[in-house]
């Protein structure tokens, strides 16, 4: 299988780091650039590939036009064509050492707060730049041994606003309009975001509208989900309240933006570590 990848597509393959949706991903050295990468690989099999093609496209497109130090860059994408398709797509991306949040060792609250405070950094400047990830979830999330993050896996992202034919996203972390299909903006991240703190802080997922066989698509959070201080008693009733508000059903009664957000964050880690924080000029609006 290397053998064939270094043939066709220049990369030298070094090892085999991980599997995604219908993907596998390679740590490589592309051959022209003579730089380690991480190289993503999917190859055409059945119909439903398409999407996955799509979505491969998607990330390349979005990665390649947003440059955050917390957001996994991408670099080329290659198509390579059998008979009358192309049958095989290749993605070189950036290589990040480390291991997603859902697979990562027991976290302190604090630490678990400044992860997700880089993490909403991360989605403020996608937002700024007209975009919003769609899939935020602890597995999109990767931590290094030295304390650095990256956001990866941008294959479900869009610009601001868009209404997707179909339903995308992680069922445990879905929102409400991501399933409705209705028309999507920052706060479907903030939604997202606020589901995989919950899981973070409690081990546990907030119900999440799935799917249904009927038309009656009803929504259980928060009246049914008992807030993370009440599962915790060491997290912050701020925290939890935070949190909260992020799950909620109607993007309207959700914080107001990405900032505002980070705003919050920043007064519980102030708050953990006994120091008074500095005021925000920008986020004084922000909910």
């Amino acid at each position: 299988m290397a053998k064939d990848i270094l043939n066709v597509g220049g990369f030298t393959i070094i090892k085999r780091i991980g599997t995604g949706a219908r993907s596998t991903i390679y740590l490589a050295t592309d051959d022209h650039e003579k730089n380690q990468i991480a190289l993503k690989r999917v190859i055409y099999q059945k119909p439903e590939d398409s999407r996955i093609f799509e979505q491969m496209q998607t990330e390349y497109k979005i990665g390649r036009t947003i440059d955050h130090p917390y957001i996994r860059k991408c670099y080329r994408l290659k198509k390579i064509r059998g008979m009358f398709k192309v049958n095989q797509m290749l993605l070189s991306m950036e290589y990040f050492d480390g291991i997603s949040l859902e697979d990562g060792p027991a976290l302190s609250l604090l630490d678990v707060l400044l992860i997700f405070r880089m993490v909403a950094d991360a989605l403020n400047a996608m937002h700024q730049q007209g975009f919003i990830h769609c899939d935020m979830k602890p597995n999109n999330i990767l931590l290094s041994k030295t304390g650095a993050i990256k956001i990866i896996d941008l294959g479900q992202s869009c610009r601001i606003g868009t209404t997707k034919q179909r339903i995308q996203g992680t069922p445990d972390y879905i929102a409400p309009e991501q399933v409705r299909r209705k028309p999507l903006n920052p706060t479907t991240d903030i939604f997202n975001l606020g589901a995989t703190m919950y899981w973070a802080m409690t081990g546990h997922n907030v119900p999440t509208l799935i799917p249904k066989k009927t038309d009656d698509l009803t929504m259980v959070v928060p009246e049914s989900c008992p807030a993370p201080h009440e599962r915790k008693k060491q997290i912050p009733i701020g925290v939890s309240k935070l949190v909260m508000e992020c799950v909620k059903e109607k993007p309207a009664e959700r914080p107001r933006n990405m900032l505002a957000v980070v705003s919050r964050l920043d007064l519980a880690i102030h708050s953990l570590l006994g120091a008074k924080p500095k005021s925000n000029k920008n986020a004084s609006n922000s909910n």
